[in-house]
């Protein structure tokens, strides 16, 4: 059965569960494959062929770089035992067996590092803390380029944070060099049907779109106003928690992190000096 295809207005409706939506002013199909994202967590056995693959990776190096220096890279991982053993890093997320690919995006100074040494020249500048947000950035904007193309595709997408529980493992399992850090993982499979995955409302855009300058007290309104909207997805999915208990309860403490507490202290043992 061909599932219709949602109108703008119940595009940007769904996004925000507002219960009275606004015809957008404009519209088109990238804005559509946009406001239907979602999280997939089931997936189907048909593999994602390598030519597709490399289109997702072709869109993901059209994205933005800083200064064009391109210090990420991604390693596609395949094979069923490699993703078991990430899997179990990742905290047994069935998810990770169950799709077809795993794409580990990497924030990547190694080959820069080869570049000046093949030319004995200084890179002091890659082992500040800016040099390092330059490549997390440059991998984020690089793998949701590549979301977006995959799901324009009619695949299914959804980010694995948890490979930075235990990133020291994770590096031994893909053979990172030092200079090469695994800032998450991205699954790209054929949607299981039966999963039903939905939108998930986004805060209101009052709680995150300020107008010249900042104003934190007038978001209070919003956010409880989103904590009415979630409860609709939340009881939908079966779920009992309210979106508040649930970031309140995810930032709690150091061991809520799940080991991403760690996270300066495996960048430095992976290489990054982070002055």
């Amino acid at each position: 059965m061909t599932q219709s295809v949602p109108t703008p207005t119940h595009a940007v409706q769904q996004r925000y569960r507002d219960p009275q939506p606004v015809e957008p002013a404009q519209w088109n199909q990238v804005l559509q494959v946009l406001h239907e994202h979602r999280s997939v967590r089931r997936y189907l056995s048909d593999p994602v062929p390598d030519a597709t693959l490399r289109l997702l990776i072709s869109a993901a190096q059209s994205a933005p770089t800083s200064s064009n220096l391109q210090v990420w890279s991604v390693i596609a991982v395949r094979d069923p035992q490699r993703k078991a053993r990430l899997a179990a890093l990742a905290g047994d997320q069935a998810h990770i067996v169950q799709a077809p690919v795993l794409l580990v995006w990497t924030a990547d100074f190694a080959r820069l590092r080869q570049l000046a040494e093949d030319r004995s020249a200084p890179l002091e500048g890659a082992d500040y803390l800016e040099s390092s947000y330059v490549g997390f950035i440059d991998a984020a904007l690089a793998a949701q380029n590549a979301v977006v193309a995959a799901e324009s595709l009619g695949l299914g997408t959804v980010y694995i944070g948890a490979l930075r529980n235990k990133p020291e493992e994770v590096a031994a399992e893909l053979g990172l060099p030092p200079q090469v850090f695994a800032v998450f993982g991205l699954l790209v499979g054929h949607p299981d049907p039966a999963e039903d995955a939905r939108v998930k409302p986004r805060l209101p855009q009052d709680a995150v779109l300020h107008r010249e300058t900042y104003d934190l007290d007038a978001q209070r309104v919003h956010v409880a106003e989103y904590e009415t909207r979630i409860a609709e997805f939340y009881a939908e999915q079966r779920l009992s928690h309210s979106w508040t208990e649930r970031v309140l309860a995810r930032l709690a403490s150091a061991a809520a992190l799940n080991g991403r507490h760690r996270l300066r202290e495996s960048l430095a043992n992976h290489g990054f000096r982070l002055h």
